[in-house]
């Protein structure tokens, strides 16, 4: 279990509106057991990321690190952060071989040696978040099919928030 540096609950109400929107999707469990398979990595969580803010909405964990949907951590020490200035993926083996991420603060912060994250763009282009995987063991993801499939979840799970916004106003 990881000692999250911790914000604390969510205090925004537009971001507690986020998490509850992911957490209405029926599919979302599924979703994230099936990036768990995909990928090798025994945890998997929807990440609301904005400027300056970061929230799990939600959380398939197989390696008990003690992350829940709702936690918000500190923007600036999460990879989130680089994809969110980027809207690339960011894609880790091993932490420790990787010529960019081995001396990054973030996996020793938060222990951890493989890494995905791929973003979640709504339909109208805008920014949600992050589906991402970790796992403290080494992986092999930048040849593998969580590449291809993270995109394609990430776009199921931008549907689905979008699906379900309409229906709430219609």
């Amino acid at each position: 279990m990881v000692d999250f540096p911790s914000k604390g609950p969510v205090q925004s109400a537009s971001l507690a509106a986020d998490v509850a929107a992911i957490r209405r999707i029926a599919a979302i469990p599924s979703i994230l057991a099936l990036a768990c398979r995909t990928s090798g990595q025994r945890l998997v969580a929807i990440a609301r990321v904005t400027g300056d803010r970061w929230v799990a909405c939600a959380v398939h964990d197989q390696m008990d690190y003690g992350l829940i949907a709702g936690t918000e951590l500190d923007y600036r020490t999460t990879f989130c952060s680089e994809v969110y200035g980027t809207w690339r993926p960011v894609v880790i083996d091993d932490v420790a071989e990787d010529p960019i991420y081995r001396d990054h603060p973030t996996p020793k912060l938060y222990h951890f040696s493989s890494y995905i994250s791929v973003p979640i763009v709504r339909a109208d282009g805008q920014w949600f978040g992050t589906l991402f995987a970790i796992d403290s063991r080494p992986a092999r993801l930048a040849n593998s099919a969580a590449v291809t499939a993270f995109p394609l979840l990430a776009e199921l799970i931008a549907l689905e928030l979008d699906a379900g916004e309409r229906s709430a106003s219609a």
